[in-house]
């Protein structure tokens, strides 16, 4: 397969379907945010962690490919063949959610991102799938995106804070709190 077709020379791209869009389109944004969120989680994968949330990072990412292969689709064209959703995903989130939460502290201020390196990369990961998910709900106001798709980037958020404080938390890392300064 060539990499390079060189129709896209001129500023826009084609959606699977035919449909020719300018790269500077919503839709092309939000996939195109939404393949950056995708290429940060590799780089989490990459990194010390455990590796049973490596293999969910795994099932995200590939989630995400079929998130991104229904948003590069011409719209109007129902009948074309797109890989299903895995609606089982966001609970799976969520119950790693709950799981790491089981062993934090309570949250009584809002924290600092960062810590290490590994802890500043996730909640960069984090700050990319919120930028993400509000490409995708702006995308959503002109044309219908399915809920499953805006469901799991706000749980993936929620996900990616729980597991930079777990690595923090088992890294022996101290959180730093948010203190705004009183005048």
């Amino acid at each position: 397969m060539k990499i390079y077709t060189k129709t896209g020379d001129k500023g826009e791209t084609g959606l699977y379907g035919g449909m020719r869009l300018s790269k500077s389109d919503l839709r092309l944004e939000a996939y195109g945010t939404l393949d950056e969120l995708n290429s940060y989680l590799g780089l989490i994968r990459a990194l010390k962690i455990h590796s049973h949330q490596q293999t969910l990072i795994i099932d995200i990412q590939t989630e995400l490919f079929t998130i991104g292969a229904h948003l590069a689709s011409q719209p109007d064209k129902n009948s074309l063949p797109l890989p299903e959703f895995n609606e089982n995903l966001v609970s799976e989130l969520e119950k790693a959610i709950d799981f790491m939460n089981e062993s934090l502290p309570e949250m009584k201020h809002f924290i600092l991102p960062g810590g290490n390196i590994i802890i500043s990369h996730i909640h960069v990961c984090r700050a990319v799938c919120r930028r993400t998910e509000r490409r995708i709900v702006k995308l959503n106001l002109e044309s219908d995106i399915h809920p499953h798709i805006i469901r799991l980037l706000n749980r993936l958020s929620d996900y990616l804070f729980v597991l930079a404080r777990k690595t923090g938390f088992d890294a022996k890392i101290a959180e730093q709190p948010w203190v705004p300064i009183k005048k």
